[in-house]
């Protein structure tokens, strides 16, 4: 065979996927149960996960929702400050972090986020495969049901599983539509005469049918054909992120094990080829292939074959988290200066977001000159500037405003038809107008000066805003 060919049929795996069959056809992926140190590790992060994800419509900071994100209503609120359509640059500011997160995550710990923290895998790995391994079995007794003509028992386990697919989906759903119309209107809506949410309640069985064909059928398709995130990895992954690999140095070449033998001796490598890394698989692939964009770095592998190198009596780290700079080198995992960069570089991006979200004004004031109009001077030495003003209320209650010059202390505000300057400004609401600014014609300086507007609720300063004051030229 020329080294061409042998190249094309060593690469050939990554011509096809694996839960398409040689004829075009799904073929199911009936992975083995997996158990091992990252699998416990796992299991404890997403029942951690799933509890505030169940909880978390139900936890309240400053009386509003851990999280809602209403996009009826256009009302987002995140861990107790609620957003609205006018804190879009902040939207897209967040949408800016976040692709740059995600770059910089994936080039530094490749997919750590799809195996680890993905919804999708949580769903699928700790709740929905965890029930199927419960009714159906293992591996093993899940291709024989499979192949199983429909009996008696076949239809039993069928119809159980699945209903209690469709009731955690249905679960599922409902959870998801308290994060986007809050709880409180949930329980409402619950509580209410069913007859007057026909419209909402179809939508939910619908939006639970989704969930439910997800998770029952579509399953890792959804990672591998849908996702783009895995997609992202082919250009996003170097030589130096750290991926799930196979230390082929060490495993090569495989061969099948035999007892007392010494295979350093008959040069063989540490993997004897038993295959417990593709059984695990919940995508249906082979490891040792080298990396591919349906792995979704779930760690099943290494804990299977850490597994097996504890009964052969070889050190575990086969299958390990590396990069393949690693591997070629036959280093362990460092936490190199790359990583503490981009590591560096991922918390200062979520400190800034952080700290803009949360130094948020709550009145947001805009005070113009208004175009056309220089100045006036009046009779006793005041000069007078007309400005427009925009006042948008971004807390979730109504207050009171009331605008006030800060500086010069000698200014004075007269708003037309309020006396007071005194506004009531109701949930996100917005307050436009005209308004005359005095000030002493000894307290400016000739032509364009600057002055200090803040808008207070009390005597707490909302919001503070620097415009033009012209006045006359001194001689």
């Amino acid at each position: 065979m020329s080294t061409q060919e042998n190249f094309i049929e060593k690469d050939s795996f990554r011509d096809r996927v694996g839960f398409i069959s040689e004829d075009g056809k799904r073929k199911f992926i009936y992975p083995k149960k997996p158990s091992g140190k990252f699998y416990k590790y796992r299991t404890i992060l997403s029942y951690f996960l799933l509890t505030i994800l169940f909880i978390g419509p139900f936890i309240k900071i400053n009386e509003q929702p851990f999280l809602m994100l209403n996009i009826l209503e256009r009302k987002f609120v995140i861990l107790g400050q609620v957003f609205w359509p006018q804190d879009f640059h902040l939207v897209a500011l967040t949408f800016v972090t976040a692709v740059v997160f995600i770059i910089l995550f994936t080039v530094a710990y490749g997919r750590l986020f799809c195996g680890w923290i993905c919804p999708q895998t949580i769903f699928m790995e700790m709740l929905f495969r965890k029930i199927e391994y419960w009714i159906d079995g293992d591996r093993g007794q899940q291709l024989r049901l499979a192949s199983m003509p429909w009996n008696a028992e076949k239809i039993k386990k069928r119809l159980l599983k699945n209903s209690i697919f469709y009731l955690i989906s249905f679960a599922i759903g409902n959870v998801f539509l308290m994060y986007i119309i809050g709880s409180d209107q949930w329980l409402n809506i619950v509580t209410d005469d069913p007859s007057r949410h026909i419209g909402g309640l179809t939508a939910m069985l619908i939006f639970s049918g989704i969930f439910f064909f997800v998770f029952a059928w579509f399953r890792e398709q959804a990672c591998i054909v849908v996702c783009p995130y895995g997609r992202l990895q082919g250009v996003l992954l170097d030589r130096n992120s750290i991926v799930i690999a196979y230390d082929r140095l060490r495993g090569e070449p495989r061969a099948k094990f035999r007892k007392n033998e010494d295979r350093t001796k008959a040069g063989k490598g540490d993997c004897i080829d038993c295959g417990q890394c593709v059984d695990v698989c919940p995508t249906g692939i082979d490891i040792r292939n080298g990396t591919q964009l349906e792995c979704v770095n779930c760690t099943a592998c290494i804990d299977a074959c850490d597994a097996v190198m504890d009964k052969i009596n070889k050190p575990r780290g086969l299958i390990k988290y590396a990069s393949e700079n690693q591997i070629a080198n036959g280093e362990n995992w460092k936490f190199t200066p790359r990583l503490a960069f981009y590591t560096s570089v991922l918390v200062l991006l979520l400190s800034l977001m952080g700290f803009l979200i949360f130094q948020r004004v709550k009145v947001e004031a805009t005070i113009l000159r208004t175009p056309g109009q220089l100045f006036q001077l009046h009779d006793d030495n005041i000069v007078s500037n007309l400005y427009n003003y925009q006042l948008i209320n971004k807390t979730p209650k109504p207050i009171n405003a009331e605008i006030k010059v800060i500086e010069p202390t000698t200014a004075r505000i007269m708003i037309p038809g309020n006396e007071s300057q005194n506004f009531k400004l109701g949930v996100q609401e917005i307050k436009k107008g005209a308004m005359f600014i005095y000030i002493p014609l000894e307290d400016l300086n000739s032509g364009k000066n600057y002055i200090k507007v803040g808008v207070y609720n009390g005597d707490e300063l909302l919001d503070q805003v620097k415009v033009t004051f012209m006045a006359p030229i001194k001689k």
